[in-house]
Protein backbone atom coordinates (compact mmCIF):
# COMPACT_ATOMS: atom_id res chain seq x y z
CA UNK A 1 0.00 0.00 0.00
CA UNK A 2 1.36 3.08 -0.83
CA UNK A 3 2.77 4.97 2.19
CA UNK A 4 1.52 8.69 3.09
CA UNK A 5 2.99 11.53 1.66
CA UNK A 6 4.99 13.37 4.38
CA UNK A 7 3.68 17.64 4.65
CA UNK A 8 4.89 19.84 7.19
CA UNK A 9 2.09 23.05 8.71
CA UNK A 10 1.85 25.15 5.43
CA UNK A 11 3.23 22.39 2.93
CA UNK A 12 -0.50 20.61 2.23
CA UNK A 13 -0.60 20.40 -1.26
CA UNK A 14 -2.49 21.95 -4.18
CA UNK A 15 -4.35 20.53 -7.57
CA UNK A 16 -3.56 23.45 -10.05
CA UNK A 17 -5.53 23.45 -13.66
CA UNK A 18 -5.95 25.70 -16.36
CA UNK A 19 -7.56 25.29 -20.13
CA UNK A 20 -6.69 26.92 -23.04
CA UNK A 21 -8.92 29.22 -24.48
CA UNK A 22 -12.67 28.75 -25.43
CA UNK A 23 -11.43 24.76 -24.88
CA UNK A 24 -9.42 25.12 -28.04
CA UNK A 25 -6.14 22.85 -28.67
CA UNK A 26 -2.58 24.34 -27.68
CA UNK A 27 -1.59 25.42 -31.21
CA UNK A 28 2.19 24.34 -30.85
CA UNK A 29 2.20 20.21 -31.47
CA UNK A 30 2.60 18.45 -28.34
CA UNK A 31 6.21 17.75 -28.08
CA UNK A 32 6.73 21.72 -28.28
CA UNK A 33 4.66 22.23 -25.51
CA UNK A 34 5.90 20.05 -23.46
CA UNK A 35 9.47 21.01 -23.51
CA UNK A 36 7.94 24.47 -22.62
CA UNK A 37 6.17 23.72 -19.90
CA UNK A 38 9.24 21.55 -18.07
CA UNK A 39 12.14 24.39 -18.38
CA UNK A 40 9.44 26.79 -16.76
CA UNK A 41 8.26 24.21 -14.33
CA UNK A 42 11.58 23.61 -13.77
CA UNK A 43 12.36 27.30 -13.28
CA UNK A 44 9.69 27.91 -11.20
CA UNK A 45 10.91 24.50 -9.05
CA UNK A 46 13.85 26.16 -8.09
CA UNK A 47 13.05 30.25 -8.05
CA UNK A 48 9.68 29.63 -5.73
CA UNK A 49 11.10 26.45 -3.84
CA UNK A 50 8.06 24.98 -4.92
CA UNK A 51 7.85 20.68 -4.67
CA UNK A 52 5.92 19.12 -7.85
CA UNK A 53 4.39 16.15 -7.14
CA UNK A 54 2.92 15.59 -10.68
CA UNK A 55 2.23 16.99 -13.59
CA UNK A 56 -0.22 15.95 -16.83
CA UNK A 57 -0.64 17.79 -19.69
CA UNK A 58 -3.25 17.31 -22.01
CA UNK A 59 -4.37 18.89 -25.94
CA UNK A 60 -6.15 21.88 -24.44
CA UNK A 61 -5.34 22.18 -20.37
CA UNK A 62 -3.11 20.85 -17.99
CA UNK A 63 -3.12 18.98 -14.48
CA UNK A 64 -0.53 19.72 -11.81
CA UNK A 65 -0.35 18.88 -7.63
CA UNK A 66 2.15 20.74 -5.78
CA UNK A 67 2.91 22.75 -2.45
CA UNK A 68 4.60 25.85 -1.78
CA UNK A 69 6.34 25.56 1.69
CA UNK A 70 6.99 29.70 1.47
CA UNK A 71 3.38 30.29 1.06
CA UNK A 72 3.91 31.87 -2.35
CA UNK A 73 2.01 29.53 -4.32
CA UNK A 74 -0.37 32.65 -6.05
CA UNK A 75 3.22 34.77 -7.10
CA UNK A 76 4.34 31.61 -8.54
CA UNK A 77 1.69 30.17 -10.85
CA UNK A 78 1.17 33.75 -11.54
CA UNK A 79 5.26 33.87 -13.22
CA UNK A 80 4.28 30.26 -15.05
CA UNK A 81 0.91 31.15 -16.44
CA UNK A 82 2.36 34.64 -17.91
CA UNK A 83 5.60 33.23 -18.98
CA UNK A 84 4.42 29.39 -20.57
CA UNK A 85 1.19 32.01 -22.38
CA UNK A 86 4.17 34.28 -24.11
CA UNK A 87 6.22 31.30 -24.96
CA UNK A 88 3.90 29.52 -26.82
CA UNK A 89 2.34 32.62 -28.18
CA UNK A 90 5.30 34.05 -29.81
CA UNK A 91 6.48 30.31 -30.72
CA UNK A 92 3.13 30.17 -32.63
CA UNK A 93 2.99 33.79 -34.19
CA UNK A 94 -0.46 34.20 -32.42
CA UNK A 95 -1.53 36.85 -30.84
CA UNK A 96 -4.33 35.64 -28.80
CA UNK A 97 -3.94 34.80 -25.31
CA UNK A 98 -3.32 30.74 -24.50
CA UNK A 99 -5.14 30.29 -21.22
CA UNK A 100 -9.02 30.92 -21.19
CA UNK A 101 -8.53 32.05 -17.62
CA UNK A 102 -6.88 32.28 -14.53
CA UNK A 103 -5.45 28.80 -12.77
CA UNK A 104 -8.34 27.03 -10.57
CA UNK A 105 -6.66 25.75 -7.44
CA UNK A 106 -7.97 23.27 -5.10
CA UNK A 107 -6.45 22.50 -1.25
CA UNK A 108 -5.81 19.04 -0.40
CA UNK A 109 -6.28 18.89 2.68
CA UNK A 110 -6.24 15.25 3.85
CA UNK A 111 -4.04 12.69 3.13
CA UNK A 112 -7.03 10.50 1.42
CA UNK A 113 -7.91 13.68 -0.73
CA UNK A 114 -4.13 14.43 -1.72
CA UNK A 115 -3.77 10.30 -2.58
CA UNK A 116 -7.20 9.80 -4.86
CA UNK A 117 -6.02 13.04 -6.78
CA UNK A 118 -2.88 12.04 -7.40
CA UNK A 119 -4.45 8.39 -8.88
CA UNK A 120 -7.27 11.02 -11.00
CA UNK A 121 -4.62 13.24 -12.43
CA UNK A 122 -2.18 10.40 -13.53
CA UNK A 123 -5.34 8.50 -15.19
CA UNK A 124 -6.82 11.65 -17.02
CA UNK A 125 -5.18 10.12 -20.40
CA UNK A 126 -6.04 6.83 -19.87
CA UNK A 127 -9.54 7.87 -19.27
CA UNK A 128 -9.40 10.00 -22.43
CA UNK A 129 -8.51 6.80 -24.43
CA UNK A 130 -5.16 7.80 -25.09
CA UNK A 131 -2.79 5.35 -23.25
CA UNK A 132 -4.22 1.92 -21.94
CA UNK A 133 -1.58 2.33 -18.96
CA UNK A 134 -0.84 5.23 -16.84
CA UNK A 135 3.26 5.40 -16.89
CA UNK A 136 2.81 4.64 -21.35
CA UNK A 137 1.76 8.49 -21.59
CA UNK A 138 4.51 10.60 -22.36
CA UNK A 139 3.06 14.06 -21.39
CA UNK A 140 3.38 12.97 -17.66
CA UNK A 141 5.65 13.44 -15.12
CA UNK A 142 4.90 9.85 -14.16
CA UNK A 143 6.16 8.92 -17.41
CA UNK A 144 10.40 10.09 -16.73
CA UNK A 145 10.08 9.10 -12.85
CA UNK A 146 9.41 5.24 -14.41
CA UNK A 147 12.72 5.46 -16.47
CA UNK A 148 10.37 5.85 -19.61
CA UNK A 149 12.33 9.08 -20.66
CA UNK A 150 14.78 11.82 -19.35
CA UNK A 151 12.72 14.37 -17.08
CA UNK A 152 13.64 17.90 -16.56
CA UNK A 153 10.93 18.31 -14.06
CA UNK A 154 12.65 18.51 -10.41
CA UNK A 155 9.40 15.66 -9.12
CA UNK A 156 9.49 15.76 -5.32
CA UNK A 157 11.04 12.40 -3.95
CA UNK A 158 7.85 10.28 -4.86
CA UNK A 159 7.41 7.99 -1.80
CA UNK A 160 3.61 6.26 -3.24
CA UNK A 161 5.77 4.67 -6.04
CA UNK A 162 9.04 4.49 -4.71
CA UNK A 163 8.13 2.23 -1.27
CA UNK A 164 10.82 0.74 0.66
CA UNK A 165 9.47 -3.12 -0.83
CA UNK A 166 9.93 -1.25 -4.44
CA UNK A 167 7.53 -3.10 -6.03
CA UNK A 168 4.63 -2.98 -8.09
CA UNK A 169 1.69 -2.09 -5.65
CA UNK A 170 1.57 1.80 -6.34
CA UNK A 171 1.90 1.19 -10.20
CA UNK A 172 -1.31 -1.17 -10.28
CA UNK A 173 -3.40 0.75 -8.40
CA UNK A 174 -2.76 3.77 -10.71
CA UNK A 175 -3.68 1.27 -13.00
CA UNK A 176 -6.36 0.11 -11.72
CA UNK A 177 -9.96 1.73 -12.88
CA UNK A 178 -11.74 3.63 -10.37
CA UNK A 179 -15.99 3.53 -10.47
CA UNK A 180 -17.48 6.12 -12.58
CA UNK A 181 -19.26 7.41 -9.15
CA UNK A 182 -15.80 7.51 -7.80
CA UNK A 183 -14.40 9.69 -10.73
CA UNK A 184 -16.99 11.41 -10.54
CA UNK A 185 -17.12 12.44 -6.84
CA UNK A 186 -13.18 13.67 -7.54
CA UNK A 187 -14.15 15.91 -10.67
CA UNK A 188 -16.73 17.68 -8.65
CA UNK A 189 -14.73 18.13 -5.38
CA UNK A 190 -11.77 19.63 -7.53
CA UNK A 191 -14.04 22.01 -9.04
CA UNK A 192 -14.23 23.97 -5.85
CA UNK A 193 -11.29 25.97 -3.82
CA UNK A 194 -10.85 23.10 -1.16
CA UNK A 195 -11.66 19.62 -1.20
CA UNK A 196 -14.86 18.97 -0.57
CA UNK A 197 -17.06 16.08 -0.19
CA UNK A 198 -20.64 16.68 -0.83
CA UNK A 199 -21.90 13.29 -2.44
CA UNK A 200 -24.75 14.02 -5.52
CA UNK A 201 -27.89 12.84 -4.33
CA UNK A 202 -28.03 10.16 -7.43
CA UNK A 203 -25.02 7.79 -5.31
CA UNK A 204 -27.50 7.14 -2.39
CA UNK A 205 -24.86 6.91 -0.06
CA UNK A 206 -21.91 8.58 1.67
CA UNK A 207 -18.73 9.38 0.11
CA UNK A 208 -15.83 7.30 1.24
CA UNK A 209 -13.00 9.64 -0.60
CA UNK A 210 -12.09 10.40 3.05
CA UNK A 211 -11.23 7.08 4.07
CA UNK A 212 -10.84 4.97 1.00
CA UNK A 213 -7.93 4.61 -1.44
CA UNK A 214 -10.28 4.35 -4.50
Amino acid sequence: MPRKVATKCGEAPYHISARCVNREWFVLDMDTVWSIMEDYLYLISHQFNLHIHSFVLMANHFHMLLSAPDRNLSQALLYFMRETSREITRLSGRINQTYGNRNHKTYLGGYHYFMNSYKYVYRNPVRAGICRWVEEYPYSTLHGVCGLKRLIVPVAEDTILFTPEFDQTALNWLNTKSTPDHEEEIRLALRRSAFELKTPRKLGRKSDLGSTLI
